[in-house]
C-alpha cells in the first residue's frame, strides 16, 4: 500500500531540490560574484597600501612625480577609455559608420596617444615642474601670471567634469542588470563608494596602480569579447559579408556602405576622430598624467605602451561596435537607444564571459572616475579655494579638503546619473560630447601654445575659454538653430577645438604682450643644460 504521506514527502523533495540547470546557474552566479569581490578587495587593498604616498599635496595629486612608464601609460589609457567608449560611443558610432568606425580607435591611438605623448609629454613635464604646477589651472595662472585665468579654468573644469563623470555610470546599468539583476541605482552607488575609498585613501599612486590592473583586464577582456561575438556570427569573414548585405535608406542608398572603408558619412567620422583623439590634449585629467611621470626613459617607454594599449582597447571597442547592425533584429533604437547596442551584442555570450565583460567595463569606468575626481577636487582646492577663500592653508589641510571634495564630487555625479537614467534625458555619447567639447575647446589651444609659443597672451586664453564653453552651452540650449553640420555635440566640440587653434594665435598677435622677463623665465626650463637641452631630455636619468 502506497502511503499518501510518502507521496507528499517525495513531491516536496522534488520541488525543493534544485534542478541541474538551477545548480549550474547558481554556480555561475557565485563565480561572477566571487570575481567582483576579489576585484573590489584588490582595489581597496591597494588604496590602503598607498596611504604613505598620499600624506602631502604633491604625493596625493601627482604621486610625488615619480610614477614609472608602465603605470603612467596604463593610467593614461584607462582614463581615456571608459564605459562611455565601450557602451556609448562604440555602439552609437558603430551603428552609424559600420566597420569604418574602427578609424576612430586608430585615431585615438595615433593622435590621442602617440602624438599627445610626443608633442605634450616632455614639454608639459618640464614646464609644470619648473613652475611648480600641480594642476592645469595652476599652470595657466603661473605661465600667464594671472590669478583670474587660473580661477576661470578651475570653474570650467569643475562644472563640466560633473556631467562627464555622470556619463560613466550609465554604461554599467544594462550590463549589471544582464549579469546580476542588480538595480542600476545600487550599482552606481557601489561603484562610486568603492572608487571613492581607494582614491581617498591612496591618492594618485593608488589610482595609477589600480589603473594598471584594470588595464590588464581591459586588454584581455576586449580580445575575448571580440572573438566570441564574431564566432557567434560565423567568424570574421561571415560577419563582414553580413554587413555588406545590410542597407538603411535613411543613412545611405549605397549598397555595402557599412563594410566600406570610410563608411556612409566620412565627414561625420572625421569629426568624431577629431573630438575623441585631439580632444585628449586639452582634458585636465589626461594632461595631468604627464605632470607625474618620472624621467626621460619613462616618456619613451610610456609613449610606446600607451599607443599599443589604445590600438587594442579603443580600436577593439570601435571594431566590435562596427558589427552592431548584425543584431538589428534584436534592437529597437527608437525605444532602447544606442546604449542598448553593445549589451544586446553581448547578451548571448556565455555567463562567465559576460562576467568578464562586466569587469572590463567596471575597470574602465572606475579608472576614469578616479582620474576625474582627483582632477576636479584638486583643481577646486588648489586653484579656487586656496588663497582666495582660505588663507594660509597648510599642506595637511589642502589634502583634507581635496578628500572632502572627492566625496562631494562623487555624490553629485551619482545624483545626476540617477536622474539622467530615470528621466532618460540623453544618450551617453551626447552627455560625454558636451563635457569633452567644452573642456578641450577651452584648454587645448592655450595649453599647446603656452608650452611652445612665447607670444601667447592672457586675452587669447580668455577668448579660447569663452568660445569653447560658449559654443557648447549654446549647442545645448539652441541646437536646432545651429548649422546642420555642427548641431551634434560631437561636431560642435570638434569645431570648438579647431577654432581655438586659430583664435589663440590671432588674438595673441593683436593683444597686449606679457612681460618679457616673465616669459623668459617660463621658457628657461627648456634651455637648462644637462647633457643636452632639457627640451630634448628631462635630464633626470642616471646612466
Amino acid at each position: 500500500m502506497i502511503c499518501p504521506l510518502n507521496i507528499v514527502r517525495r513531491a516536496v523533495f522534488l520541488w525543493t531540490v534544485p534542478s541541474k540547470k538551477e545548480r549550474k546557474d547558481e554556480t555561475t552566479m557565485l563565480t561572477k560574484l566571487l570575481l567582483l569581490f576579489i576585484f573590489f578587495a584588490v582595489m581597496i587593498a591597494i588604496g590602503i597600501y598607498c596611504r604613505k604616498h598620499a600624506t602631502d599635496v604633491n604625493g596625493f595629486v601627482l604621486g610625488g612625480r615619480s610614477v614609472g612608464p608602465w603605470l603612467t601609460a596604463f593610467a593614461y589609457g584607462t582614463s581615456y577609455f571608459s564605459a562611455v567608449i565601450f557602451i556609448g560611443y562604440a555602439g552609437q558610432f558603430g551603428w552609424k559608420f559600420g566597420i569604418a568606425s574602427t578609424w576612430i580607435g586608430i585615431g585615438n591611438a595615433l593622435i590621442g596617444s602617440l602624438l599627445a605623448w610626443v608633442i605634450l609629454g616632455r614639454r608639459t613635464r618640464i614646464m609644470t615642474h619648473h613652475l611648480d604646477s600641480s594642476t592645469m589651472p595652476e599652470f595657466f595662472g603661473t605661465r600667464f601670471n594671472s590669478k583670474p585665468l587660473k580661477i576661470g579654468a578651475s570653474i570650467i573644469i569643475f562644472i563640466f567634469l560633473i556631467p562627464y563623470t555622470a556619463s560613466l555610470y550609465n554604461g554599467l546599468s544594462r550590463l549589471f542588470g544582464m549579469a546580476f539583476n542588480i538595480d542600476y541605482t545600487i550599482c552606481i552607488i557601489i561603484m562610486a563608494v568603492l572608487t571613492g575609498i581607494y582614491v581617498i585613501a591612496g591618492g594618485y599612486m593608488a589610482t595609477a596602480i589600480n589603473d594598471f590592473i584594470q588595464g590588464i583586464i581591459m586588454l584581455f577582456g576586449i580580445i575575448a569579447v571580440i572573438a566570441a561575438v564574431l564566432m557567434s556570427k560565423g567568424g570574421f569573414t561571415e560577419a563582414i559579408n553580413g554587413l555588406a548585405h545590410i542597407q538603411d535608406p535613411s543613412v545611405s542608398s549605397t549598397p555595402g556602405v557599412f563594410n566600406s572603408f570610410f563608411g556612409p558619412d566620412p565627414i561625420g567620422l572625421l569629426s568624431v576622430v577629431i573630438l575623441t583623439s585631439l580632444g585628449t590634449w586639452g582634458l585636465p585629467q589626461m594632461v595631468q598624467k604627464f605632470y607625474a611621470i618620472e624621467s626621460e626613459k619613462s616618456i619613451h617607454k610610456g609613449t610606446i605602451i600607451s599607443t599599443l594599449f589604445a590600438i587594442i582597447v579603443s580600436g577593439g571597442c570601435y571594431f566590435l561596435g562596427g558589427f552592431g547592425r548584425l543584431f538589428s533584429d534584436q534592437i529597437n533604437i527608437e525605444t532602447d537607444g544606442f546604449d542598448a547596442i553593445i549589451p544586446t551584442m553581448l547578451s548571448n555570450l556565455p555567463d562567465i564571459l559576460i562576467g568578464l565583460v562586466v569587469l572590463l567595463v567596471l575597470s574602465a569606468s572606475m579608472s576614469t572616475l578616479s582620474s576625474l575626481v582627483i582632477a576636479s577636487s584638486s583643481t577646486l582646492t588648489l586653484d579656487f579655494l586656496k588663497d582666495n577663500f582660505i588663507k594660509n592653508m597648510s599642506d595637511k589641510t589642502q589634502v583634507l579638503i581635496i578628500r572632502l571634495l572627492i566625496v562631494l564630487f562623487i555624490a553629485i555625479s551619482v545624483i545626476i546619473a540617477v536622474i539622467q537614467y530615470k528621466s532618460n534625458i540623453t544618450f551617453i555619447a551626447q552627455l560625454m560630447g558636451v563635457s569633452w567639447g567644452a573642456l578641450a575647446g577651452s584648454f587645448l589651444a592655450p595649453l599647446l601654445y603656452g608650452l611652445y609659443w612665447k607670444k601667447t597672451t592672457r586675452l587669447a586664453c580668455w577668448c579660447s575659454y569663452i568660445f569653447g564653453t560658449g559654443i557648447m552651452i549654446l549647442n545645448m540650449l539652441f541646437r536646432e538653430t545651429f548649422p546642420q553640420i555642427i548641431q551634434s555635440p560631437i561636431n560642435a566640440g570638434a569645431f570648438a577645438m579647431l577654432a581655438g587653434i586659430i583664435i589663440v594665435p590671432v588674438v595673441s598677435l593683436i593683444s597686449p604682450k606679457l612681460d618679457a622677463k616673465l616669459v623668459s623665465n617660463c621658457f628657461s626650463c627648456y634651455e637648462k643644460e644637462v647633457k643636452v637641452p632639457a627640451k630634448l631630455s628631462l635630464g633626470e636619468d642616471e646612466e
